[in-house]
């Protein structure tokens, strides 16, 4: 499938799909482990070929990353600020009492999908959608909601369960 069509298949599909998607999760639990992980890296590394980020941001557009101090310390000396100046003006506690963006889309996305900050983003962003590294197992609880926010972790499930 074409990188367009991934995605406009995700969009047509997304939302009936929350029930499909904790189904193929609860099956791929079964499997949990080092074949897993490594299967799901390949699977991820082909999806990726056929999907490109700035074609999409939703993730950018839709979810408040977690920032840690680190990321706040880091972003901040970026911007010639106090990380505290930062935290007033980019930051807030959420419900789960984590420190995230406190807008959506995120402050430091482009008009082009591109991030302003790439180099320096913090490490949630870095690590979205969780399906690269050989950690897949550790974050099964993520990806069926994640499904419903990125189409490549949507289609990197349903590769992996139809492998099942």
């Amino acid at each position: 499938m074409a990188q367009s069509t991934l995605i406009q298949d995700w969009q047509r599909r997304k939302e009936k799909s929350n029930a499909g998607n904790k189904q193929i999760v609860k099956r791929l639990i079964r499997r949990k482990g080092k074949d897993l992980d490594a299967l799901a890296s390949e699977v991820h590394d082909r999806v990726f070929l056929k999907i490109n980020c700035l074609d999409c941001a939703n993730c950018c557009t839709s979810i408040p990353p977690i920032v840690t101090k680190a990321d706040a310390a880091r972003i901040a000396r970026k911007f010639g600020m106090k990380p505290t100046q930062f935290e007033r003006t980019y930051l807030l506690e959420d419900e789960d009492g984590d420190t995230v963006m406190n807008s959506s889309p995120c402050p430091f996305l482009l008009t082009n999908n591109e991030c302003m900050i790439y180099d320096i983003r913090p490490k949630a962003c870095r690590q979205f959608p969780h399906t690269s590294n050989l950690d897949f197992s550790k974050n099964m609880n993520l990806h069926a909601m994640n499904a419903t926010v990125c189409p490549a972790v949507f289609h990197i499930l349903r590769e992996l369960d139809f492998g099942n």
